[in-house]
């Protein structure tokens, strides 16, 4: 049986640092669900993008967990699927896709390892500041494939970097707080993805390891004291749900 989109990006996600433990595959929601926990999610949950969302919440100390995407994106996915190329037709549709598997796999781990503080703001940042480091890798090794090299050009960087950070405007945002959420983690996220560019695979690979086992208030950190001459420092502003 032919592996899906999802579970191939989960596993390269579980390869990488953990396993969760389950298929976040049967962690799938239709859009009657998601309209659902969108309205216990609050009302900012109002301005989030209607493409895709992960829901999470604890109750008996246990997560549950919920993952969305709209019917287009994955008529998108399927029409052009990343896996035989990408390119300027499919490359957000893979960004959003890969980015909500590793809200909920990342959130699964760190409430196994005794987080428990889901609703924090910290929480939040933390989840989407890993998020668009993981994205940015995988997007990577989708470009390294098609290369006969498989190696990965400065030209290929810059067109990943710009579709991934440049092209994010978080200050549509009127919701003061994700405006400010978004800003720092693409901000951060993409400072500290240069400085990931300067590692050799062996040395890269420890450090995003590292990286991941820090709250956010550490990664903030890392990255911040990162050095001048590799990189400029830039101050800045398990149960399923269906």
């Amino acid at each position: 049986m032919n592996e899906t989109l999802f579970s191939q990006i989960q596993k390269l996600f579980e390869r990488t640092y953990a396993q969760v433990g389950i298929n976040l595959e049967d962690c799938l929601i239709d859009r009657h669900r998601c309209a659902q926990l969108s309205i216990l999610a609050g009302k900012s949950a109002r301005e989030l993008s209607d493409l895709a969302r992960t829901f999470l919440r604890t109750a008996d100390d246990r997560l549950y967990v919920g993952i969305y995407y709209s019917s287009w994106l994955i008529e998108q996915l399927e029409r052009h699927d990343p896996r035989a190329g990408i390119g300027d037709h499919n490359i957000r549709s893979l960004i959003t896709f890969a980015e909500e598997i590793n809200h909920a796999l990342h959130a699964a781990l760190q409430f196994q390892n005794g987080a428990r503080a889901i609703a924090s703001e910290d929480f939040a940042r933390n989840l989407e500041l890993q998020a668009q480091v993981d994205t940015y890798l995988v997007l990577l090794l989708f470009v390294a494939f098609f290369r006969k090299t498989q190696r990965v050009s400065c030209t290929d960087r810059r067109w990943l970097r710009f579709h991934l950070f440049a092209r994010q405007f978080p200050k549509a945002f009127r919701d003061r707080n994700l405006r400010a959420r978004y800003l720092e983690t693409t901000e951060l996220a993409s400072s500290y993805t240069e400085f990931l560019d300067t590692l050799n695979g062996v040395r890269r690979l420890d450090e995003i390891r590292r990286f991941r086992s820090l709250d956010y208030s550490g990664k903030k950190k890392r990255i911040l004291a990162l050095p001048s001459g590799e990189i400029s420092s830039r101050r800045v502003n398990l149960i399923c749900e269906n």
